[in-house]
């Protein structure tokens, strides 16, 4: 920014400033190298700035350029301001460096002039009307390619649009090419705006300024297992030289050729694979193609393999590809003509016609045939069976204990049992407690209803099956295997249960004969109105002795219900007993009352063994009574009362046997314990007198044998250490006779190498060794025995002697140490444990003299 405080300003060379002259308001430029020395009425509006330098190949734009005239010489007006072309723009090129004028506008800066390569084109449209160098005339809105290789000049008059680059077209490649405006293609052939076409030739194809590239083209390779299916767009010929009609569909194969890229005018639905057969393959083509080649709708054609083919447009297969049939010994196929023809052994089929063909074979069904299933022999054991239904009678059978294969004219027929009855079949809630509340929750299972219904009936049970055909029941009982025909049906049982006992409580097939028991609660009344529960439980068979007769054994489900007919009536026979009776007499003889109401009594008035009933054989073999409990609060509680009165009683005389025999255990045991206080006393006494015995002894001991202790202490460790003395030397001696003998040892084994007469040398060195060694220890030996035991002993006790001699010699018969605090006269003390000491004489040494 300039400083409008300088009045001086030094413009170097190739710089420029703007001056405004303030008082005629006109702008001039000045042009460096020069002082310039600014007035008073002048302004510095721009610079110094650098002038503008283009160099070779860049360009500029600068908006509102300088007039010049011919001689290109600026043009200035009458208040000597330049003249200036406003709203326009001039590109200039390299040329010596210029300022930019008051007024001008540099719009673009310096910018290299674009260079194109080869196979490039910039795509340009004319703004203004103007005439090129070469004559032509260009209209505003023409436009053009400038191709490469070459470096583009811009002139104001056009504007670069985009840059275009070649599209390179491969082998097996095209580019779809439209018109945007009317015009004339590289090869000459005019073109309408929105026209499209295809370039096959390979190399570098540059749109032209009308052209635009749709998309790049890949041609399809077409092989021995691919086709291609076409559609035509218009009606148009083909590159195969056949005309085609507008939505025609064809197919293109190997045959027609290798690749194909598709024009224009057709497009690809899509890659067709070949349809491939083996020999144990078929197919059947709907609406095939004719040798004409128009589609034949409505019909069929069979294609056995081995053979590979292309589905036509229009065609396609049923059922797609079909193995070939092949037909076991057990096996076998139900056939059925939809359309009249003739088979292989001349026989005329009319529509409608049903029949079967059995293995081993393999069979391929004509287009006039359906197949309507396929069979196989169903193998049965001994104990299984299917259900047969003839669809032309409507005859179901059973089919029980063979090898069985539907032929055309039967059908597998599915038995319906009730929900009850198929849980049942499975589960028998009489064989498995709490049962019958689970399988009315539980669903229902998986049954195959075309096999025959089977149950297995158990050990000492019984099932009615009735054939609702024949109005006939048979009894089948256990163990047995009941296998059910078409039009027969369980009998269900529904017993009552729980306790007390609730009518259809527990539901069942079968029926379980005995022997059992059944438990029931129910209540009764006394003669003198006192209600009670009472828990019975009874056991139970069904008299089988007349099972082979099928009267008797219809018999056993003459009653639905008998458990709750049995309790029904064993309860109603209690009861009737029992109101003529009073509650005492029936609490003391309830077992007795019980029993006979519900046997009886024979001629001998005695209690019957069992109860028969007629109507089922069931027979009642005996009666267990579990509880009676009052139902009446003031009857219980009454009985209660004196059931604890009764108690009560029970335990004061218990409890006051145990307190007499705990008061008279208590007298014992403080007798006892008197007893044995006296004896533990005098026992204390004989023990106090002995301790005061040992006190005494204890101390006389403490004051006399304390200085005999030290002096025998003493000579024992003299004695000690005399004896440790000798061990000792006897211990060194064995250590030298050992380290003798180890070194003879080593000289002996290193030295057996040696000569003769090194070896005899080695031994008289040993005989020296081992008599010396024997020398020392002989010598020792003669040392202590020649010095005695009697006079080490002596030495070892010499320090003690010349004590006492000391002691003697000072006239002291006994020494005791005190504190020092209570001086005490023991001297003559211990004269009677030490006696009477008189010195020895001591014999004179001579050695003495001499020290």
């Amino acid at each position: 920014m300039t400083n409008q405080n300088n009045s001086v300003f030094r413009i170097p060379p190739y710089y420029f400033i703007h001056v405004l002259d303030l008082n005629e308001n006109v702008t001039r430029l000045i042009i460096g190298p020069k002082t310039f020395v600014k007035q008073d009425n002048e302004k510095v509006v721009f610079g110094p700035e650098k002038m503008i330098i283009i160099p070779p190949n860049y360009y500029c734009i600068v908006e509102n350029p300088v007039l010049r005239d011919d001689t290109n010489n600026v043009m200035f007006d009458k208040n000597k301001s330049v003249l200036l072309a406003f709203a326009d723009t001039e590109i200039r090129f390299a040329r010596e460096p210029f300022p930019l004028y008051p007024g001008e506008i540099l719009k673009q800066n310096i910018t290299p002039l674009r260079i194109l390569p080869a196979n490039s084109a910039l795509r340009l449209k004319a703004i203004l009307d103007f005439e090129e160098e070469n004559g032509e005339k260009r209209v505003a809105g023409d436009e053009w390619l400038f191709e490469g290789p070459g470096t583009y000049i811009p002139r104001k008059e056009v504007s670069v649009e985009e840059q275009i680059r070649a599209t390179t077209i491969k082998p097996n490649q095209a580019i779809r090419l439209r018109a945007r405006k009317e015009c004339t293609d590289r090869n000459g052939k005019e073109r309408v705006t929105g026209e499209e076409w295809v370039v096959k030739k390979n190399g570098a194809y540059l749109p032209g300024a009308y052209e635009e590239v749709v998309s790049v083209v890949d041609a399809y390779v077409l092989t021995e297992k691919r086709a291609l299916h076409m559609r035509s767009l218009r009606t148009f010929t083909d590159d195969f030289g056949k005309k085609r009609l507008n939505g025609e569909e064809w197919l293109i194969t190997l045959d027609d050729t290798e690749t194909h890229i598709p024009s224009v005018y057709e497009e690809v639905v899509g890659v067709v694979d070949v349809t491939t057969l083996s020999s144990r393959q078929y197919a059947v083509i709907l609406d095939p193609i004719g040798e004409d080649g128009k589609p034949q709708l409505g019909k069929k054609r069979l294609i056995k393999g081995e053979k590979s083919f292309f589905l036509q447009p229009g065609e396609k297969l049923e059922k797609g590809i079909q193995d070939v049939f092949v037909l076991g010994e057990d096996e076998g196929l139900i056939l059925k003509c939809i359309e009249a023809f003739e088979d292989e052994n001349k026989q005329q089929k009319s529509p409608g016609d049903r029949w079967m063909i059995k293995g081993p074979t393999d069979y391929v069904p004509p287009v006039e045939v359906e197949v309507v299933t396929r069979r196989k022999a169903i193998p049965l054991d001994e104990n299984e069976g299917i259900y047969v239904r003839d669809i032309k009678s409507g005859k179901v059978r059973a089919i029980v204990g063979q090898t069985y294969m539907l032929n055309q004219d039967e059908e597998l027929w599915e038995k319906q049992l009730m929900p009850n009855i198929e849980k049942l079949l499975i589960r028998n809630p009489l064989l498995e407690a709490a049962l019958t509340e689970k399988l009315d929750k539980e669903s229902l299972p998986n049954r195959n209803k075309s096999r025959v219904v089977s149950f297995r009936v158990p050990h000492n049970g019984a099932v009615q099956v009735y054939d609702y055909k024949e109005k006939k029941a048979r009894v089948v009982f256990g163990p047995n295997l009941v296998l059910l025909g078409p039009d027969e049906q369980f009998t269900q049982l529904s017993l009552s249960g729980g306790k007390p006992k609730i009518p259809n409580k527990i539901k069942s097939i079968c029926l379980l004969l005995g022997p059992d028991f059944s438990t029931d609660i129910f209540q009764i009344e006394t003669a003198d109105h006192a209600r009670l529960s009472l828990t019975v439980s009874y056991n139970w068979h069904f008299d089988t002795s007349n099972i082979n007769d099928p009267k008797e054994a219809a018999k056993l489900f003459n009653v639905p219900d008998f458990v709750g007919d049995a309790c029904k009536s064993i309860s109603s026979r209690i009861r009737g007993a029992v109101a003529s009776k009073s509650f005492d007499f029936f609490h003391k003889n309830s077992a007795r009352i019980i029993r006979e109401s519900v046997f009886g009594l024979d001629e001998n008035k005695k209690i019957r063994k069992e109860f028969y009933f007629e109507q089922n054989n069931l027979v009642i073999t005996s009666i267990d009574i579990q509880g009676v409990e009052p139902v009446d609060q003031r009857t219980r509680d009454s009985l209660q009362k004196s059931v604890q009165l009764a108690i009560e009683i029970t335990t004061n005389s218990q409890e006051a046997t145990a307190k007499h025999e705990a008061e008279r255990a208590e007298q014992e045991a403080r007798g006892k314990l008197e007893r044995q206080k006296i004896l533990d006393e005098a026992e204390a006494e004989k023990a106090r007198r002995a301790l005061l015995e040992l006190q005494a002894l204890s101390a006389a001991v403490e004051s006399t044998g304390q200085a005999k202790a030290e002096a025998q202490s003493r000579a024992e460790a003299q004695k000690i250490e005399g004896e440790a003395a000798v061990e000792q030397a006897r211990l060194k001696a064995d250590a030298a006779k050992i380290e003798a003998q180890s070194e003879l040892e080593r000289l002996t084994h290193a030295r057996n190498a040696e000569l003769g007469y090194v070896r005899e040398q080695n031994e008289i060195e040993i005989s020296k060794q081992t008599q010396l060694s024997e020398v020392e220890v002989n010598k020792f030996k003669k040392m202590v025995d020649a010095i005695g035991a009697q006079t080490l002993r002596e030495m070892a006790t010499a320090g003690p002697d010349l004590q006492v001699k000391m002691l003697q010699a000072l006239g002291l018969q006994s020494t005791l140490i005190t504190d020092g605090s209570n001086p005490i006269n023991l001297f003559n003390t211990a004269n009677g444990l030490i006696g009477n000491f008189s010195p020895k004489k001591q014999k004179h040494n001579p050695e003495d003299d001499v020290d």
